[in-house]
């Protein structure tokens, strides 16, 4: 694994609480969906009155469900790492813009989500803003697929939710951008999302021990310095090779 991936887990793994608090809303409304579907039970009783047949559509699980749910929402992900990835060779082609100057960038973003994490400084809140024109535009096809009876319209929430503007999305996709390459840049953002998987699927599974755990405040400030120290240690890696 490489350290780009290996980072976006990271980055994905630390923001847990971060998550929970983002997303907890509508993985709380997937799941909720659930206990209103019923089974629709048709019975055939033959004319003979030998036996009984029975024909039982069930409604889906809420594992499957909630694991559709995080495949759209990972594979949107995907998609804008791609997108961010390709612009950012571009830029290093057209532009002339180092890779290693782009990975400044990352890093300085790592540093402002750490900071943001730990609510020291709220910088990545303006960050956010630029995606809310975005938002407005994508987040009422949320209408077409609620309630979630489907595993294709979990997907497609999933789906729908991954362009919600957050700032630890936005952090993890400048190192799609410094990667320079779209395949990169997707794969990235597949292991940011693997990353965030923990602490959805937990809220999603009701464990609410590990629930608690993740959004207590000593915690969250711990892990909001870890990643300030592997921002730290990054910018200070690509600017050992910038210059």
């Amino acid at each position: 694994m490489s350290l780009d991936l290996l980072s976006a887990f990271i980055i994905g793994l630390l923001g847990s609480g971060h998550c929970i608090a983002m997303c907890g809303g509508i993985t709380t409304m997937l799941t909720s969906a659930l206990p209103q579907q019923k089974s629709t039970e048709t019975e055939h009783i033959p004319i003979n009155g030998q036996g009984l047949s029975t024909n039982q559509q069930k409604s889906p699980s809420k594992v499957l469900l909630v694991t559709c749910y995080n495949i759209g929402r990972i594979s949107s992900y995907c998609l804008i790492g791609a997108i961010v990835g390709y612009t950012g060779s571009i830029a290093a082609k057209n532009i002339g813009m180092p890779l290693a100057g782009l990975r400044m960038i990352s890093a300085i973003f790592v540093i402002l989500l750490g900071l943001y994490l730990g609510q020291w400084l709220m910088w990545l809140n303006r960050v956010e803003a630029l995606g809310k024109l975005l938002w407005q535009q994508i987040s009422p096809l949320a209408k077409k697929v609620i309630p979630v009876s489907s595993p294709s319209k979990a997907f497609s929430l999933g789906a729908i939710w991954g362009w919600l503007p957050c700032g630890l999305v936005y952090s993890t996709l400048t190192w799609a951008l410094a990667s320079g390459n779209a395949i990169t840049g997707a794969a990235i953002m597949l292991f940011f999302g693997l990353g965030t998987l923990p602490a959805l699927l937990t809220l999603s599974l009701s464990f609410n021990s590990i629930k608690n755990l993740l959004v207590k405040t000593t915690l969250r400030k711990l892990m909001a310095l870890v990643l300030i120290t592997f921002g730290i240690y990054s910018f200070i890696v690509a600017y050992q090779q910038m210059f």
